[in-house]
């Protein structure tokens, strides 16, 4: 589904020549003639700049563009203006180096008298592709490239931008959905690369902390748990996601937000760090991302009980790897160790789905479900794991990856002179927890254990 249509302009005055400008997943070194960009379809993006294409501390906006009014009869083209543009002015402060919001009742009136001065070579349409423009298949791939941005971005909402970025609703206020490169959660700022300490604590103080969905993967069991259900709550992180689900559904339901789906709260989440990683090179997000991974594909029980969760999660991800080269610097390297979290997630959530394609019957601890339930939840597993086959298929044809536990270990390789030698394969190892690799629980008595 393409996104609807629009008449929106947005405008970009005073970049210097030598900034980076960027919307959505484009970004470009603007010219001196360059003032924003038009015919901006509605929906969510996002506005980015950076004083340097190179090293800089990128900033960025959230922008939700309202659709077309169904009554309008001027349509924005290339050629003409629409007498009801909808127009958002923003412009570069130089001391600053970012941009800030310049909508003020004055301003909107003199850029609505002057707009066609500027209409055909200062603003550029809006496109997701450097290359799309004029020719059929250029502009096939830049419609394909923006149904992508909307769907990388279908499940962010006004609510989960104003609980991450700590802004709130304010009807004489605008919002102020702005995030930077050094935006951080306040559990990664000890961590970000290339910061003492000092520098660390001068920017906590500078930016905006990041209210990530609490996401603990060391304590995934309740307090309290011990022995088996402790063990089982380790390596099922089920309960997990269903307090973190639980806890952000009561939290929106009492702000009446629009994101009161615990689940769509979820995947939004992930929308949004992504995205932020793509466009920001953001590092706190990149690490909750990767935390929102190891969360859900550590799950196992949570499959029968929300396989449609699982089924959209396993679509919005095959969706990002396809977006993972548009990133600079490499934090999305997904290549040998840069995979290798990523890799080992995929595997074990494989074998869950091997396991439980297995059970055909119910336990004896559920007598009230009927046989049409069972057959329901074998379906609904069924429906992941064919979401997760296509994932597979992917990954192993870009990235070279193989996540079966069948593979050779040993074996004859016959080089180019015809000379055999054996060769053994011992790379996978340590991702292999089956058979002699299987993890073994060792139960310590109270005899076994010293106490100093």
């Amino acid at each position: 589904m393409a996104p609807p249509e629009s008449q929106s302009c947005i405008l970009v005055l005073g970049l210097p020549p030598s900034s980076l400008c960027g919307i959505d997943l484009l970004s470009f070194t603007p010219s001196p003639r360059f003032h924003g960009i038009k015919q901006v379809p509605a929906g969510w993006h996002f506005l980015f700049t950076g004083s340097t294409t190179s090293l800089s501390i990128r900033h960025g906006e959230w922008l939700q563009i309202a659709p077309q009014s169904t009554g309008s009869d001027a349509v924005a083209t290339t050629e003409s203006v629409p007498n009801d543009l909808d127009l958002h002015i923003r412009r570069w402060n130089p001391s600053t180096e970012t941009l800030v919001d310049d909508q003020s009742p004055a301003q909107i009136q003199q850029w609505r008298s002057r707009i066609t001065t500027v209409w055909k070579e200062g603003l550029t349409p809006y496109r997701q592709s450097a290359t799309a423009g004029d020719g059929t298949a250029n502009s096939a791939l830049s419609t394909e490239d923006t149904r992508d941005w909307h769907r990388l971005t279908e499940h962010i909402t006004p609510s989960l931008l104003n609980r991450i970025t700590d802004s709130h609703d304010d009807p004489i206020a605008p919002r102020d959905w702005r995030l930077t490169s050094a935006s951080s959660a306040s559990r990664d700022m000890d961590d970000i690369p290339g910061l003492s300490d000092s520098e660390s604590a001068t920017r906590q103080l500078e930016e905006k902390e990041l209210a990530f969905l609490p996401i603990d993967l060391k304590q995934t069991w309740r307090a309290g748990a011990v022995g088996r259900e402790r063990t089982e709550a380790a390596q099922d992180r089920s309960w997990a996601l269903g307090e973190v689900l639980g806890a952000q559904q009561t939290s929106s339901n009492d702000d009446t937000g629009e994101d009161g789906d615990g689940e769509t709260a979820l995947l939004g989440e992930m929308q949004l760090t992504f995205l932020m990683v793509l466009t920001l090179g953001n590092y706190s997000c990149l690490e909750q991302w990767k935390r929102i991974l190891g969360l859900v594909f550590t799950c196992r029980a949570a499959v029968r009980e929300r396989p449609g969760l699982f089924v959209r999660f396993l679509k919005l991800l095959f969706l990002q790897l396809r977006h993972c080269g548009d990133v600079d610097g490499g934090l999305f390297d997904l290549s040998d160790e840069g995979g290798a979290l990523l890799r080992g997630l995929l595997k074990g959530f494989r074998r869950s789905l091997e396991d439980l394609a297995e059970i055909k019957t119910l336990t004896p601890s559920e007598p009230d479900k009927t046989e049409g339930t069972t057959k329901r939840m074998v379906r609904d597993v069924r429906d992941v794991r064919d979401q997760y086959q296509d994932l597979e298929t992917y990954v192993r044809a870009e990235f070279g990856w193989e996540l079966s536990d069948s593979y050779v270990r040993r074996g004859m390789l016959e080089l180019e002179d015809g000379e055999q030698v054996e060769m053994e394969v011992d790379d996978l190892e340590g991702e292999d927890e089956r058979g002699d690799y299987a993890p073994v629980v060792v139960d310590l008595g109270d005899t076994d254990i010293t106490t100093p």
